[in-house]
């Protein structure tokens, strides 16, 4: 008979699924449980692994790339294997984890955006912000996307942080592009924009907005643009105040400042403007053929039962032209096969991290979730350490517990990388990506940049079997 899960003779193991903030962070503290002897496999659908802080953190600000410094300790761990280019659901199934791990975490993120369910929102030039994104980040899955940045108005829907990435990308100059790791078509492709003014839009006001003080504070130092806000949107109505004059609504009471501070600026006469508008909604986009305007309504703030400040339309309209929108309303995740998955929610459900089955309301033994498809998305990437801690912290107990069952197919560890070689042939090691982040980082030297991204899965395959 086994040993209990956790000893020498029989670690505890577990599969991680995205390698992304949420997952290493989940094996980093797996790997440092006390008196635990762990396993950690952590699986990812592309060659390379950090999910986000790779493909979603703007390029401009390497310091909040420096994340992946912890990861790499964690990756250097003993008992941790890194399985990229690996399909969770193609490759291997989720039954098929579950059969060779005493615990399957799943740590995927919200991989899609949210639709605003308006007239005209798929016209050629309506995007989602993330594809943007992911497109000037050199995400294989948007490497080829082609933005008509020609125009001389963009529209970006959100009141977040990556709407502000979006705006803030969309107007740097190309010297300081020049020296960030912007994938390289996107970088040819900003150099001949034509875009003069950005349209933050915001359905609430501003005491509202989600943007981080920072994020907010560098919108004012751009080297090309201004920042312009209306004095009548800072007419903040008493509900407002009232809010973020509360405890813990620091950020908050942060943001109206600086937007008060911006609303009373003069210009510079920078060549671009970034221009902030609040309570305003789009309800129709249009165009023939492409984008061309964008219909927006007014909104005034309406405290509900609940006492939440929610966004009411007037009868007040306007239209705004505009030659690209981009929309940062909010991401979703999407169902992993085999796993319960909230529509409603777009998360996958679950109490405390333990995956519940919804029909017998009860936790499904060895199954978890860390990040935004535990919670939904929200919070910074230092959210996640809090998070993935809980989620461990529970998996630990079921342990304690008795609630994780024995793998039924053994699960040694040569056995799954059996079966990943012959279904996966082209997977790669954390030893494959380092020969890639190498790669990367020797095209960058001599032009003075972090690194010089592969963007297509085929050239990080090639780089991840040349030998050094």
């Amino acid at each position: 008979m086994a040993s209990s899960p956790g000893t020498s003779e029989n670690p505890l193991r577990v599969a991680i699924v995205g390698s992304g903030p949420s997952g290493f962070y989940t094996a980093g503290h797996l790997l440092k449980a006390k008196d635990l002897e762990v396993s950690v496999d952590l699986y990812d659908r592309l060659p390379t692994p950090f999910g986000l802080v790779r493909a979603g953190v703007a390029p401009d600000h390497p310091k909040i790339k420096s994340v992946t410094r912890v990861s790499e300790k964690t990756a250097a761990g003993e008992g941790f294997r890194f399985f990229g280019n690996v399909n969770v659901g193609e490759h291997i199934t989720h039954h098929e984890l579950k059969e060779r791990y005493h615990a399957v975490i799943y740590a995927v993120g919200a991989e899609t955006d949210r639709q605003m369910d308006i007239p005209g929102e798929d016209l050629p030039g309506s995007w989602a912000a993330t594809q943007l994104v992911g497109w000037y980040n050199g995400h294989p899955d948007y490497r080829d996307l082609e933005f008509d940045l020609s125009c001389k108005r963009a529209v970006v829907i959100g009141n977040g942080n990556v709407a502000m990435d979006v705006a803030r990308m969309l107007v740097l100059p190309r010297s300081e592009l020049d020296t960030t790791d912007t994938a390289d078509h996107a970088i040819e492709a900003f150099a001949s924009c034509e875009i003069e003014e950005v349209v933050i839009l915001g359905r609430r006001g501003p005491a509202q907005a989600a943007f981080t003080n920072p994020e907010l504070l560098e919108l004012g130092e751009l080297t090309d643009a201004d920042v312009v806000v209306d004095p009548a949107d800072m007419n903040i109505d008493h509900n407002s105040l009232q809010d973020i004059e509360a405890e813990g609504q620091l950020t908050a009471r942060k943001n109206v400042e600086i937007l008060t501070a911006y609303s009373q600026r003069e210009s510079t006469g920078k060549s671009k403007r970034v221009v902030l508008r609040f309570l305003r909604s789009p309800v129709a986009i249009r165009g023939d053929g492409k984008v061309e305007s964008i219909d927006l309504v007014r909104n005034e703030l309406d405290h509900g039962s609940d006492g939440a400040l929610r966004a009411k339309a007037t009868d007040d309209h306007e239209t705004v032209e505009a030659g690209i929108v981009f929309r940062s309303i909010g991401y979703r995740g999407v169902p992993v096969d085999g796993v319960p998955f909230d529509e409603w929610k777009g998360t996958i459900p679950n109490e405390q991290g333990r995956v519940v089955d919804p029909h017998a309301q009860h936790a499904i033994p060895g199954e978890y979730v860390v990040g935004w498809i535990k919670r939904g998305p929200s919070g910074v990437i230092g959210t996640n350490k809090r998070d993935a801690q809980e989620t461990v912290d529970n998996l630990i107990q079921d342990l304690h517990e008795g609630r994780l069952e024995e793998p039924s197919s053994g699960g040694a560890p040569d056995e799954v990388e059996s079966l990943l070689s012959e279904r996966a042939p082209d997977h790669v090691t954390y030893a494959g990506w380092e020969l890639i982040d190498a790669a990367e980082k020797a095209a960058g030297e001599p032009q003075g940049r972090p690194r010089v991204k592969f963007t297509r899965v085929e050239e990080m395959l090639d780089a991840a079997k040349t030998s050094v």
